[in-house]
């Protein structure tokens, strides 16, 4: 890691009537204001303008009145080798307030303010409750996105996949959790994006309407009693939870709350926060850990054509996967659901496919193989049973024994069990592990995760963690590639029509996500439908899945999302069928050196550009408008380059499977006149 580290510690000496405490940017446009008259309430100022009204924030009844006060001034370059950049700028003033066992450490950024709790106690301490309010000037409109489909009808148990209510904060319900990050619309165009990071042996952060314009923070309590259910029983659904959210010992750093501001949505396109604020990296050596695309076979329910096999969970559809691997330069397979039994990692493997087979033919071919587990298996919590059939540990139903709360006791990891299972496929030869169904961030949940990933990380094993958020954790564990927590391609094989019309519009979707979803880190959303349709044309077809956008749309997604891990979500025989889309998609990488946010409006477009060496990788994307935009090519350097374009086809806006490619000449002086169809993109690599 290079650094160039600037630490100023300087002790304050307050009259003791002394109750406000501040702190500004680099830049000086942005003051965090803390006021500690007993309850401690914080601000934020940006621009000469308050953005954040003065809003509680505590832990378990803290009082500060005279704190002990630090500041210092960071300024230091931080190594993210498998990011959207090669390195980010960590710079911003810090100010420390210390009163008993607790402290306040606040940073001011140039664009964000931040705060988290430090605990000084000496002994472990259950943690009753947190208190964050985040309290606007008026009734902005903004961005909600709301948990729904809970898992079992659990309050805080949930994929963490949700579109977004634009409503006004008054109007937002009031019975009802949403996820951060959650964007609210200041006046002149400003945004504020309230979210968390750097979330570590800690519950994930919920919002909810608070009083007036206010937003306040909710958390799970940690579980008391669980039971398995959710989808084919791959859950552990909380039956009862514990009057606490998390027990932390002595020295432990409290997630962060922030508050990110923007002047122009595009700045959200290109923002290093949730690198900035995630725990260190925790590996001495991340040289082994590949980055790359996959072929995927769960989305394509592994329909292949002209083959001479019955396609299916079976040795020769996976042999035939690689082999379309191996042949566009993809670096892995997964093979998915099915190819162990439900209880185990272990046992009930499935006879149709050979897997040391399957693994040493990747392997002559240079294509790695990932295996799907679910969390409870890969953390080895199972049911566990006697002669009669009684569960101990955990129940299967919730209103079986329902009275005897010893049934209901959640057993612990197993981390032997993890230990074990990940050594033995990793001396296989195995790849790594698409881990799913957390669908909870409690804090058993994230340290079960924060395990699996050191143990992975320790057997050479990258990770692609399912209904989870990304917290920060991929940084202190860089073989977490990538994570779900986004409602993504799958989503297409069964949104419901209503009226002859998708009831979601997707289109708009995948134009906010990337300014929103996208500031916590990596997300799976698994792009590349070769079937392509407007939203009138889309219809839910489990077998024979569909996108609600353009071809050149669905392109576009592999420059734009960002996933170290990223999926080709359709079956090999259409990529192979449509052998110029397959070529365009498998040149571009999944990491790069540098990003430049070009243009974009939250639910409109994006357009940004980023590089990998000296190639550069152009891309941008509409909702459902139509619409015409130029893109100044002035990120180049100086000299004649050879663009392939890939775009929307004239007929797009009826037929989403038309798509124009052509080659040209350009250089930093031209300017992309690009129309972008309906649901439309366009994709470019210029060398």
């Amino acid at each position: 890691m290079k650094k160039t580290l600037l630490y100023l510690l300087c002790l304050a000496t307050l009259d003791a009537s002394a109750k406000v405490y501040q702190v500004s940017s680099p830049d000086k446009n942005l003051t965090v204001t803390a006021d500690c008259n007993g309850d401690v309430v914080w601000s934020v100022d940006h621009d000469g303008k308050n953005v954040l009204m003065p809003s509680e924030i505590g832990i378990d009844g803290l009082k500060m009145t005279t704190p002990r006060q630090t500041t210092a001034s960071i300024d230091q370059m931080i190594s993210t080798p498998f990011y959207k950049k090669s390195e980010v700028r960590d710079r911003c003033n810090e100010m420390t307030l210390r009163q008993g066992d607790w402290e306040i450490e606040f940073r001011a950024y140039d664009d964000a303010a931040a705060y988290r709790f430090v605990y000084r106690g000496k002994k472990p301490l259950k943690v009753q409750d947190e208190t964050n309010a985040f309290v606007f000037g008026d009734d902005y409109k903004a961005y909600v996105p709301y948990v729904n489909d809970n898992r079992g009808g659990e309050r805080y148990c949930y994929s963490f996949e949700s579109y977004y209510d634009e409503q006004n904060l008054s109007r937002m319900f009031p019975d009802s959790l949403a996820i951060s990050p959650l964007m609210v619309c200041l006046p002149e165009g400003k945004k504020a994006v309230i979210m968390d990071a750097g979330i570590d042996n800690y519950p994930g952060m919920f919002l909810k309407k608070g009083e007036g314009n206010a937003l306040v923070s909710e958390y799970a309590p940690v579980p008391d009693s669980v039971r398995i259910g959710g989808h084919n029983r791959l859950n552990l659904v909380p039956v009862t939870r514990m009057p606490y959210i998390a027990t932390i010992s002595p020295g432990q750093k409290l997630p962060w709350r922030v508050v990110l501001l923007s002047d122009g949505d595009e700045e959200l396109l290109n923002n290093d926060i949730a690198q900035l604020l995630a725990p260190e990296c925790r590996m001495d050596d991340v040289s082994w850990i590949k980055p790359g695309k996959v072929a995927w076979d769960w989305w394509n329910t592994t329909n292949l054509t002209n083959v001479d096999f019955k396609a299916g969970m079976n040795t020769a559809t996976y042999l035939y996967f690689i082999d379309f691997a191996a042949a566009n330069g993809l670096e892995y397979i997964i093979i998915d659901e099915g190819w162990s039994g439900k209880e185990s990692m272990l046992e009930d493997l499935n006879p149709d496919i050979d897997l040391e087979h399957i693994i040493k033919y990747g392997k002559d071919k240079n294509v790695g193989v990932i295996l799907w587990a679910s969390w409870r298996n890969a953390a080895g919590i199972r049911a566990e049973g006697d002669s009669k059939g009684k569960v101990y540990g955990m129940v299967e139903d919730a209103a079986v024994d329902a009275d005897d709360e010893s049934l209901y006791r959640p057993l612990p990891q197993d981390a032997e069990y993890t230990a074990r299972a990940f050594k033995h496929y990793a001396d296989m030869g195995v790849a790594g592990f698409k881990i799913d169904f957390f669908d909870r961030d409690d804090q058993d949940c994230i340290s079960s995760a924060y395990e699996i990933a050191r143990i992975a990380a320790d057997n050479g094993l990258v990770l692609d963690l399912h209904g989870l958020r990304p917290g920060g954790m991929q940084r202190a564990y860089p073989n977490i590639l990538n994570f779900e927590g986004v409602k993504g391609l799958e989503n297409c094989k069964w949104e419901p029509i209503v009226d002859g019309m998708p009831l979601h519009n997707m289109p708009r979707y995948d134009v906010t996500a990337p300014y929103l979803r996208q500031l916590t880190g990596p997300m799976d959303y698994t792009p590349g439908a070769m079937q392509n349709a407007t939203r009138e044309m889309f219809r839910a077809i489990n077998d024979h899945p569909m996108s609600m956008s353009t071809r050149a749309h669905q392109v576009a997604m592999y420059t734009i999302f960002e996933a170290p891990l990223q999926m080709l979500a359709d079956s090999p025989s259409k990529y192979i069928k449509e052998q110029e889309t397959t070529s365009h998609i498998s040149q571009i990488p999944t990491t790069f050196d540098e990003t430049v946010a070009i243009d974009g409006s939250v639910g409109e477009y994006i357009v940004l550009a980023r590089r990998k060496g000296n190639v550069w990788y152009v891309a941008a994307m509409t909702n459902s408008d139509a619409r015409d935009i130029d893109i100044p090519l002035s990120f180049l350097s100086p000299g004649d380059k050879q663009a392939q374009l890939f775009m929307d086809g004239i007929n797009a806006d009826r037929e989403g499977s038309d798509y124009r490619a052509e080659c040209k000449t350009v250089d930093a002086s031209d300017v992309l006149s690009v129309h972008l169809a309906p649901a439309g993109g366009f994709s470019a690599i210029i060398k």
